[in-house]
């Protein structure tokens, strides 16, 4: 029962623990902005997937020059091309992984699940800067590019069935 029970807990503990440190690239949550802001930039690069659901997923802008330390805010554009209603969690990552603990947001869709109706279209914000300790540590000062990747993918009780088996849901 003890390892039936570990293997529950380990994608959830595994999830945690790497938003906490920023462990693979994993993006961190910040509660409050930096009071520093470099006169260094990066660029942000923005990826957009769908993993097997009847939507579209897009960045209004493809890239975002940002001083380190400042706050950016970049918005994405979800429309449910389906005539059900779709329910979906944004995962997502940066490349290059050492960036990962300096990329941190204020806010963001991906914290928590999302329900889109029927051929509605929702804008999704998200906050975030380039924390300026990324200009000091050897192994990620170099950095001048880091791509946020988010893939939407059902959450439980999504009836994938019954989306691919109505008629607008191949339209996605």
């Amino acid at each position: 029962m003890a390892m039936t029970g570990a293997a529950f807990a380990a994608v959830p503990l595994y999830r945690m623990f790497c938003q906490v440190t920023g462990f693979d690239g994993t993006v961190r949550r910040a509660e409050k902005a930096p009071d520093q802001v470099l006169d260094e930039t990066v660029l942000i690069r923005f990826d957009t997937n769908v993993r097997d659901l009847p939507m579209t997923f897009r960045a209004e802008q493809v890239t975002q020059r940002v001083r380190i330390g400042a706050t950016g805010m970049a918005f994405f554009d979800v429309t449910n091309t389906s005539d059900r209603p779709i329910h979906a969690t944004a995962a997502y990552n940066v490349v290059p992984e050492r960036a990962g603990p300096y990329f941190q947001k204020l806010q963001c869709f991906c914290f928590e699940g999302q329900t889109i109706q029927p051929g509605q279209t929702m804008q999704f914000p998200v906050q975030y800067f380039v924390a300026p300790e990324i200009a000091t540590d050897r192994e990620s000062r170099g950095v001048r590019e880091i791509t946020l990747s988010y893939t939407f993918y059902p959450t439980k009780g999504f009836d994938q069935a019954a989306i691919a088996a109505s008629p607008t849901g191949a339209a996605g």
